[in-house]
């Protein structure tokens, strides 16, 4: 711990509840504004304070960014309520055959997504709008400009965010962001370990439809801004545990499934759980992230596998592969865009060539991970996840192993002495 942790957990300050009225009151006053409309959200939110105050041992930083984050959601639900009363056109605004990309965590979810995005007829959220979506928070340069310091701000409390995962201001961003406004997300079982609201959130997912309903506004809130539609491209590794609500909410969704080996999936998935909690709390066991993503993302291809040939979509699962996807990008995107019908322009194929030329490596920097950093055995996770591998013919991806020790050479010592006189 830090010196100013040690003073704070001293004082007992770092342990005290969070008050969800006075954080209510917070965002209220900060707005200007009082109607919530739908107030679902308040449980979800309760048991999340609940959870990062009693099990997270949340930092001085921690409890801080745990504050903000709660304020701003708050204040975004408040300002596009109002938003929605002033201007009731919003809600009539359609969201057509959205498609929703999803796959185990570091997959390649996100390179597909970003390579999709070079299209310029399609859309998906934005880092600085999912931030602050009104311009009541400023003007669009203003609110870009405020979130590249936030970013900036955040790199130097984790370093390495940027190698594991490259994020501006103006990146697509996945729906976690949205549906956190709701206090439904893993996005904040990623950030905190906060076990009780974990396993509240897996029990209830299948009530997760306020999520999904407030996710649907909050595009339409978008698109009403932009003041055209275009195809919608949205990416969550979470959506794989709510595609049946996906299915209620967007009955014409598209969905992709992006597949890669699990194993070598968990090993960054556990380094980026880490580089995104050590600045936000006063313990952390890396040895037991491991464990914790492969028992989530165990379930995740398991109910791939459930739903992969019944989804209930009008049209059939896509599922592309990540080996294919960073061997021949654009093939890949085509083969997506002709899954769905549609048609993937020349110059839209030749904005994929030049954002992969312009960053080797997706703009990933070289890392190497070892299962034993993050309490993780090969072989038992190999065997775990091989029927997902043998139902989708995923390719199995080398592993870095950590080098043994060399032995000493025997009378090493005595040679040199030997040598030198």
């Amino acid at each position: 711990m830090s010196i100013i942790d040690r003073a704070a957990d001293f004082l007992g300050l770092l342990d005290r509840p969070f008050d969800p009225d006075r954080l209510v009151r917070a965002a209220r006053n900060r707005t200007g504004l009082q109607d919530f409309g739908d107030t679902s959200f308040i449980g979800p939110m309760s048991r999340l304070l609940d959870s990062c105050r009693r099990e997270s041992a949340l930092s001085v930083v921690g409890r801080s960014a745990t504050r903000w984050d709660v304020v701003r959601f708050l204040s975004n639900l408040l300002l596009l309520q109002e938003a929605y009363a002033r201007t009731p056109d919003i809600a009539a605004q359609p969201i057509t055959q959205p498609i929703f990309i999803t796959g185990l965590p570091r997959s390649g979810t996100t390179f597909l997504h970003r390579l999709m995005l070079t299209d310029a007829g399609n859309r998906a959220p934005l880092v600085w709008e999912t931030i602050y979506p009104s311009s009541a928070s400023g003007s669009r340069d203003q609110r870009i400009a405020r979130v590249a310091r936030q970013l900036k701000a955040f790199d130097r409390l984790a370093p390495t965010f940027q190698a594991l995962h490259p994020l501006e201001a103006t990146s697509p961003q996945e729906c976690s962001e949205i549906n956190a406004h709701v206090f439904r997300s893993l996005r904040f079982d990623t950030t905190y370990h906060i076990p009780s609201y974990r396993d509240w959130l897996d029990a209830d997912v299948v009530n997760n439809l306020p999520a999904y309903r407030f996710h649907k506004r909050f595009l339409q809130f978008l698109q009403h801004e932009d003041g055209v539609a275009r195809q919608w491209v949205l990416k969550c590794p979470e959506h794989l545990f709510a595609l049946q609500v996906i299915r209620s909410v967007y009955p014409d969704a598209r969905i992709v499934f992006v597949h890669r080996d699990p194993v070598k999936v968990l090993l960054s998935q556990s380094e980026l759980t880490e580089v995104l909690r050590r600045p936000f709390t006063r313990r952390l066991d890396p040895l037991a992230l491991g464990p914790h993503e492969s028992r989530r993302w165990l379930d995740g291809t398991q109910r791939m596998i459930a739903i992969a040939d019944d989804a209930g979509f009008p049209d059939p699962v896509c599922h592309v592969h990540y080996m294919d996807l960073i061997t021949d990008p654009v093939s890949t995107v085509d083969g997506v865009y002709r899954h769905f019908g549609m048609t993937l322009s020349p110059q839209a194929a030749t904005g994929i060539e030049e954002y992969v030329a312009a960053r080797p490596r997706g703009g990933y920097g070289d890392h190497r991970y070892y299962f034993e950093d993050h309490g993780l055995d090969e072989e038992q996770e190999r065997a775990k996840f091989r029927p997902y591998m043998i139902h989708f013919g995923v390719t199995t991806e080398a592993v870095t192993r950590r080098p043994a020790k060399p032995a000493p050479t025997p009378n090493a010592g005595a040679g040199e002495r030997t040598l030198q006189a």
